[in-house]
């Protein structure tokens, strides 16, 4: 799965009151079948009308009501990533039909890296009556089994038996204005698209492009299928305003081989206004064209000479940022120790200097344009995006300082300053350090950098290259006018010892940046995972900050000799290889659950983890994804020769709720391991992390 912003969501289950087991094993039924509210597990149910009288001939709109506890909520008709919507069996007097339940908006309901859509508080499920013209008057009695999933981080299946009193009479007139919660929610059904709209909808590699004409400017709009697998339910759904309506980018489902005929579902422009859709498809890609995008408000008002000078100006104030003003202070220091130098030789230092900056700069512009091209959106600082890049810079920073601390000596080869390895390394150092100084400068944004970029992404790739390239002159300024007026440099303080303890001070200003790189390599992983995740990679990326220690010290201990430079290497490369390398995830088997597999894992002694689990459960899913996949539990239940057995509750089976009884649960997650031998169940926590499973594994496991 892809690095993306929904790494640190799982944190947020730590956050929710875990349901404690339940009483009863059985999926038990509420309710008597009169009329009136039922109290159920998280929820109350009942029938409701918006008159209480129905004319033959005539119709009536009846719906289910459903009031849920805070936090808990039920399914729209494709209730997403997991779940099951509610359902109604209807038994009703003769010459009365009831038509299909109707849903109303949905929302998106998050949880982890998944995506439900549902609702949450109060929801009512409209149904339309229709009585023959010749039932007979009278009062009637409407007879309906229910059942639905209510979830929170357990998921409870529920039914009721519930009824609702009504008469049959001639005289019977509709309400004038519908009332209550069922009188809401008829207002709240999507329409059919009105005429004087038009929707075209793109299906390309990895997205669908919804173009709905509404006739004004739209600035938000929401996707639901009907059909499942088809979108990336979790995938950000892209806004992109149109003057005469809004452009809607949805991901499309990687379980999606084949592009369908038509895209079936319901467009949402707000939380009282959505369209029962069915439009084709026409195969193509719809790229983000410079300027398709809605501008920063900073941006809208600025010319291409206003941008290109603000941008100049802000690439000045970026050498102020901390992330690049001990770069500059590196090169001050190269212009005071060269003072005495020829001068055409430091002016073209400066030049080379700011050849590097130019050349990163510009490496950058392209790989922005190309991600553009190909339909992708990425800013400022995208790279520090990759964990690779930033295990790369945090590490090359922090060997960096190690130096300027004085663990070691590796000269001044990037401030291009005297001798003869200078002059033959020197302009290559020169160049290098101007690409060290914008690699640092890219998580800062100086002021009137904001608009002048935003300004810059929207445009033609002539403009945003232009605007670029005025940044990059702005930031490699302040030293290469030091460079070309020479005279200058007198105004610098004279070498002296002052020299190396300001050094040791910028060094204590890289090993600052350091951390605050390394905070961001674990929120990476944070926020997709569990926290568990984030700190586990940050913990790789320290022991790589020890090796690299090891392999200064190596440096310091035994300085200018070849043998010492290899292994200094060596150990520099496996001090990558920790936070890069990552081996594959194994997958193991799991047998479906039934007595007999139980009984014979058992009777093998081995130790048994057996996951009750269901398609419709979220929470499930979660746990399967990030914690019983994970690499360290794959490779403890293998090691244990642990049997994995999996339950699946998705349909209802009588063997796997007596086995949840037995250990006095009833709904799913649950999570039981047997140990090995013969002794008792232990029942894991609903929402597992890591080191609970690990822990647990490590108590059941021993012989």
């Amino acid at each position: 799965m892809d690095i993306r912003r929904y790494l640190g969501l799982f944190l947020l289950l730590a956050c929710f009151v875990i349901a404690g087991p339940f009483a009863h094993a059985q999926i038990q039924v509420v309710g008597d079948g009169g009329p009136g509210p039922v109290k159920a597990q998280h929820l109350t149910a009942e029938l409701v009308s918006l008159a209480p009288a129905l004319a033959p001939g005539g119709t009536l709109d009846v719906g289910l009501v459903i009031t849920l506890e805070e936090k808990w909520h039920v399914y729209w008709i494709n209730a997403g990533d997991s779940g099951e919507p509610p359902r109604i069996k209807w038994t009703l007097p003769q010459g009365i039909t009831a038509g299909p339940m109707q849903f109303p908006i949905p929302s998106r309901l998050p949880l982890g890296p998944l995506m439900d859509f549902g609702y949450e508080d109060e929801v009512a499920f409209p149904v339309k009556l229709t009585a023959a013209r010749n039932v007979k008057p009278g009062p009637v009695h409407l007879d309906a089994r229910v059942d639905w999933l209510v979830c929170r981080e357990v998921c409870i299946p529920g039914k009721a038996h519930l009824g609702l009193n009504l008469t049959v009479d001639p005289k019977a007139t509709s309400p004038a204005q519908p009332v209550g919660a069922l009188g809401e929610a008829l207002g709240l059904l999507p329409k059919p698209l009105p005429g004087d709209m038009k929707l075209t909808v793109t299906g390309g590699k990895n997205e669908f492009v919804l173009d709905l004409i509404t006739g004004e400017r739209t600035t938000d709009a929401e996707f639901y299928p009907f059909d499942q697998e088809q979108i990336a339910n979790a995938g950000d759904q892209v806004v992109e305003p149109l003057s005469d309506g809004v452009r809607l980018r949805v991901p499309r489902s990687p379980e999606l081989t084949k592009l369908p005929a038509t895209l079936r579902g319901v467009i949402k422009l707000d939380d009282e206004t959505a369209y029962d859709i069915t439009a084709p498809i026409v195969a193509g890609e719809v790229p983000r064209r410079a300027g398709s995008g809605p501008l920063p408000p900073a941006a809208k008002e600025l010319t291409v000479l206003a941008a290109v000078s603000l941008a100049f100006v802000g690439g000045i104030i970026l050498n102020l940022m901390p992330c690049v003003f001990p770069v500059l202070f590196l090169k001050g220091l190269s212009l005071v120790q060269s003072s005495n130098e020829d001068r055409g030789r430091i002016r073209r230092h400066g030049l080379v200097y700011t050849l590097g900056i130019l050349v990163s700069f510009w490496i950058i512009v392209g790989a922005l344009l190309a991600l553009r091209a190909g339909g992708s959106e990425a800013g400022w600082g995208f790279q520090l995006q990759s964990p690779t890049f930033l295990a790369i810079l945090a590490s090359g920073i922090f060997f960096f300082a190690l130096s300027l601390a004085g663990l070691f000596d590796i000269g001044l080869s990037l401030t291009s300053v005297g001798g003869e390895l200078a002059q033959k390394q020197g302009y290559t150092g020169s160049f290098f350090t101007g690409v060290l100084a914008t690699v640092v400068a890219t998580p800062c944004t100086a002021p009137f950098m904001g608009a002048a970029i935003g300004f810059a992404l929207a445009q033609s790739g002539w403009i945003t290259f232009a605007i670029f390239t005025s940044l990059a002159l702005g930031l490699a300024a302040p030293y290469l006018l030091l460079s070309l007026q020479p005279a200058w440099t007198r105004l610098l303080p004279r070498p002296g010892a002052w020299m190396e303890t300001f050094k040791q001070i910028t060094a204590i200003i890289f090993f600052a940046t350091v951390i605050w790189l390394t905070y961001v390599y674990g929120s990476l992983f944070g926020s997709a995972s569990a926290a568990g995740q984030g700190v586990y990679h940050v913990a790789l990326l320290l022991a790589c900050f020890l090796l690299l220690a090891i392999a200064g010290w190596i440096l310091g201990r035994w300085p200018a000799r070849w043998t010492s430079s290899i292994a200094a290497l060596i150990v520099g490369i496996l001090a990558l290889a920790v936070p890069i390398y990552q081996p594959k995830q194994t997958t193991l088997t799991w047998q479906p659950f039934s007595e007999q597999t139980l009984a014979q894992a058992r009777s093998e002694g081995n130790p048994i983890f057996i996951d009750f689990t269901a398609a419709w459960c979220l929470s499930c899913q979660v746990n399967e994804r990030l914690v019983l996949r994970s690499a360290d539990v794959q490779r403890e239940f293998s090691r244990n020769k642990v049997t994995l057995i999996k339950a699946d509750w998705t349909q209802y089976d009588a063997a796997i709720t007596k086995q949840l009884a037995s250990i006095g649960r009833s709904g799913v997650p649950t999570y039981v391991i047997y140990p090995a031998g013969k002794g008792s169940a232990d029942v894991l926590p609903e929402l597992l992390t890591k080191d609970i499973v690990l822990a647990a594994l490590k108590k059941d496991t021993r012989r």
